[in-house]
């Protein structure tokens, strides 16, 4: 297999030594524009370089990547959120996988959606990589934080926060596509991107963003799931961009978080303190998500983060009459 040429992804402005690496290049682009015609108006351009990106509010929309814990401990089943059962039996538990991708739409999105859930099979050997799309650079409510640094400080967070989970082997095991913080597009670069890193990555279970959740105002969490669908089947079909030169490959399980029917259930018994561990190690986003003012040594607010988890993974366990659990959407034929 020829390896890829990698360039310095282009949506960020931070330093190359700082940032993921793409494989896409200007070559890949102009092929996608003659190969898929129809798409074109789809493809655009990488996203501008910016040393001086406009600050907005981010993650406000109530989704699992900025729940607050009052909101998670006053949730009931069924709820608003998610967690109702549909009609059909919760399965609990799937086999281990040998390796599975969690893709995320910002750091500390993968660790709320499916913290528990991972850091159970990296205890049972599971080998964990994460690929976050965006740069987070948009995640704070201090409009004088300089986003250059905070890109930086969220990536570190996000590698601290894989450690915590454990089955990342290295740092290269946590991936940065470093699209702008709340301009991420589900459009045919970026898939071709996801694509590539399930294609390299060959996970046996992917774990995403659920797109189909309705009343969803948070665009990013819409884009990243179906960027994971779709790139899932570009990964699978040896038809979809023939030029990364890596062989095609197809996950055997799709879990999808922040579903609106949640139909599979995995039992996180003893893995709820490594999911907190791996939050609270994102502390950029102590304020706009877990409602900790301070610094780490914020006790109480702690354990009311704490147990705003317990009760969130209680719910999703009562889904299957199970003690703990994150809830997901499973699709199982890929």
């Amino acid at each position: 297999m020829r390896a890829p040429t990698f360039l310095p992804c282009p949506s960020t402005s931070v330093s190359p030594t700082a940032t993921a690496l793409s494989p896409f290049d200007a070559t890949t682009e102009r092929r996608l524009q003659r190969v898929y015609p129809y798409e074109s108006s789809l493809i655009g351009s990488a996203p501008p370089t910016s040393t001086r990106l406009q600050i907005c509010g981010c993650c406000g929309d109530g989704t699992i990547g900025s729940l607050r814990p009052d909101s998670l401990a006053a949730m009931s089943v069924p709820d608003s959120y998610a967690l109702q059962q549909t009609t059909s039996k919760i399965s609990v538990d799937i086999e281990t996988p040998r390796r599975a991708l969690a893709i995320g739409a910002h750091p500390d999105d993968v660790e709320f959606g499916c913290g528990g859930t991972l850091a159970k099979w990296a205890a049972s050997g599971c080998e964990i990589f994460h690929l976050v799309l965006t740069d987070g650079s948009k995640g704070t409510w201090d409009a004088d934080v300089d986003q250059a640094e905070l890109v930086v400080t969220r990536q570190r967070e996000q590698r601290a926060a894989a450690r915590e989970l454990g089955g990342a082997k290295t740092d290269s095991d946590v991936v940065f596509l470093g699209w702008i913080d709340g301009e991420l597009d589900s459009s045919l670069r970026q898939r071709w991107e996801v694509c590539f890193w399930i294609r390299r990555f060959q996970p046996d279970v992917v774990l995403g963003h659920d797109p189909w959740r309705r009343y969803r105002i948070h665009p990013d969490h819409r884009h990243a799931g179906f960027l994971t669908t779709d790139a899932i089947v570009a990964a699978r079909d040896p038809k979809f961009f023939p030029e990364q030169n890596v062989a095609p490959h197809r996950p055997s399980n799709l879990l999808l978080w922040e579903a609106d029917e949640a139909d599979h259930v995995e039992r996180i018994d003893g893995f709820i303190d490594a999911k907190v561990r791996a939050l609270l190690a994102h502390e950029s986003q102590y304020a706009t998500t877990m409602r900790i003012s301070g610094s780490v040594t914020a006790t109480e607010e702690i354990a009311a983060l704490r147990e705003a988890v317990q009760t969130r993974a209680r719910e999703a366990g009562s889904l299957a009459g199970v003690e703990s659990g994150e809830a997901f959407k499973v699709i199982a034929r890929l």
